[in-house]
């Protein structure tokens, strides 16, 4: 199938403009993606029509504004296919979700002498709280390596797994490298211990058709800004048993059914771990992103997407000077590279100069780029919204720049 992109690149707003003199060619997706005029509108619309609190309210506005809200965890349901709405819980972004875990779920059944697992192409934030709760706990944290590829050493990772193993937590798609993780091998692998599985879907959730129940994961983790949605809005995904099990994340309103001064009982799930008013505007939106994305469908997605990452590929291995980072054989529609000895800084700035929107530096991956002996990379990452003759454009600047180092 191919995708009119004319008509896709005209939904969002944002892209029809210059940039230092030239047209926009935003290629910085894996960081954040822009968002179509309908996520916009809903935004508007709701606070200029629905503005209210959500949940305690009698009236007109807070009942239309509950439906609506109430609706998107519907639809998130149905994207992730979760068994039942109440499995889905809206957060800040994959960050909280994490933290929420970990604070949660591990203050709860981690223990001294227990031992977590991760992988070395793991984002800071699905590192930093696991560090925090073993330092806590007195538990022991388990890094999987990779390969020159960018890819997991399974059989490093089998010989970890054992009685001890009480969480692994993974990326389903590394936002560094691309690189797609064999998540349903590991979940497989993991229960058969008896440890839960955390996935860090923020990468993937764009990109791959998520089946939280056909995976089997325990949770799952994802970010609406990255999937067209507003930003500072997240979504966990828990098992039903196991979120009931798990203690609040905060205290305050919504989380609770009664309160004295003597003793406090808490609400059932989702909200049991929503507590306060909510991102009410930006989880409504998210429906709109939703929308967007079901519309066109993923397969059609990532087949654009592959055949933009493979274009530039074939171009780029041509050009002297050109070192790409991460390899594996599956991969989302990331493209991490090095020009010669040249600074990632200093050619994400030169590619600005043309219009061109790439991020440079460590992407949050610090341990990863210390694996490659590299501070940082140059990542171009593509979507829907990018075509043939944007990645042409990047080609030729790559080009350019690295005939400027060579001369």
């Amino acid at each position: 199938m191919t995708l009119n992109t004319e008509h896709i690149r005209g939904q969002f707003p944002v892209l029809h403009q210059e940039v230092n003199g030239k047209p926009l060619i935003y290629m910085d997706n894996a960081a954040t993606t822009q968002k179509p005029t309908r996520v916009l509108e809903a935004l508007s619309a709701y606070y200029t029509h629905d503005n209210s609190n959500i949940h305690r309210g009698a009236h007109t506005l807070a009942d239309r504004a509950t439906r609506h809200y109430e609706k998107t965890r519907g639809q998130v349901k149905e994207f992730i296919n979760a068994a039942e709405d109440e499995e889905v819980i809206f957060t800040k972004g994959t960050t909280e979700g994490i933290n929420l875990v970990a604070a949660t779920f591990g203050r709860k059944f981690i223990e001294k002498g227990d031992e977590i697992i991760i992988s070395t192409l793991e984002h800071h934030s699905n590192i930093v709280p696991w560090q925090m709760l073993c330092e806590e706990k007195g538990a022991k944290l388990k890094v999987i390596p990779i390969n020159e590829k960018g890819e997991l050493l399974m059989e490093a990772f089998d010989d970890m797994l054992n009685e001890k193993t009480k969480l692994v937590a993974v990326v389903h798609a590394s936002n560094a490298l691309g690189t797609i993780n064999p998540v349903k091998e590991i979940i497989e692998k993991s229960h058969k211990v008896g440890a839960k599985v955390l996935i860090d879907g923020a990468q993937s959730s764009a990109h791959l058709d998520i089946d939280v129940q056909a995976l089997d994961c325990d949770f799952f983790v994802m970010s609406a800004h990255k999937i067209y949605g507003p930003t500072g809005l997240g979504v966990l995904y828990g098992k039903r048993e196991i979120l009931e099990a798990m203690p609040p994340y905060q205290g305050g309103g919504e989380m609770i059914k009664e309160v004295t001064f003597e003793k406090t009982t808490f609400n059932d799930i989702p909200f049991k771990f929503e507590a306060g008013t909510p991102n009410i505007a930006d989880v409504i939106a998210f429906q709109k992103a939703l929308e967007f994305v079901n519309e066109i469908g993923k397969s059609a997605i990532r087949a654009h997407e592959e055949k933009l990452l493979q274009h530039a590929m074939t171009q780029l291995n041509d050009i002297k000077g050109f070192i790409p980072v991460g390899t594996a054989d599956q991969k989302v529609s990331v493209l991490s590279f090095l020009i010669n000895d040249m600074h990632p800084f200093d050619v994400g700035m030169m590619l600005d100069a043309a219009g061109i929107a790439v991020r440079t530096g460590h992407h949050c991956t610090q341990p990863l780029m210390g694996r490659f002996n590299i501070e940082g990379t140059v990542r171009a990452s593509f979507s829907v919204y990018n075509t043939k003759e944007e990645v042409d454009k990047l080609c030729e600047s790559v080009r350019k720049i690295a005939k400027l180092k060579n001369k």
